[in-house]
């Protein structure tokens, strides 16, 4: 009788993993399938345009993960992770600031690869960046890492990856 419970409860923290690994490759696939996307300060919607949270919190209430509105709040709402490229996981919130500041400006979803996705106002629309780019004036340095807690019941459908409002 133990070893039938212990396999029942091995069976329901695997299919729970296996929902997570899932639910995570959909958040990838939708945050990429943004790409291209014009960049508009406010816009949270494929037809209107993304900036940097809007995006972010698209692509996560998608998945029924609430998350608050700008990039500052969004990178407070999550689990502080050390900000080491071996410890990123696909779905986390990577946070950046300008070089003279230290409050949280903008924000992208990695995607793996050490690249990530995000709406950029240099670009004028969502692109993805590899993590480890040469400095430049108007581009923002990673400050932070961000994990959004996923929710057991957060598995994604097909439904979730289509985009209709484009």
């Amino acid at each position: 009788m133990h070893d039938d419970r212990v396999r029942r409860i091995s069976f329901r923290q695997s299919r729970r993993r296996t929902a997570m690994f899932v639910a995570l490759i959909c958040i990838v696939a939708l945050a990429r399938a943004q790409i291209g996307t014009r960049y508009r300060h406010g816009g949270a919607t494929p037809k209107r345009g993304f900036d940097c949270s809007g995006l972010v919190q698209y692509v996560m209430a998608r998945f029924e993960l609430v998350l608050p509105r700008t990039a500052r709040a969004q990178a407070a709402a999550g689990l502080a992770v050390d900000r080491d490229t071996a410890l990123l996981r696909p779905g986390d919130l990577l946070t950046f600031a300008s070089a003279d500041k230290a409050a949280i400006s903008h924000i992208g979803i990695y995607v793996g690869d050490g690249h990530f996705v995000h709406a950029s106002s240099v670009a004028g629309h969502v692109i993805e960046s590899p993590l480890n780019r040469a400095p430049a004036p108007k581009i923002k340095i990673w400050r932070g890492v961000a994990r959004v807690p996923m929710l057991a019941d957060a598995v994604p459908t097909i439904g979730f990856l289509a985009t209709p409002e484009r």
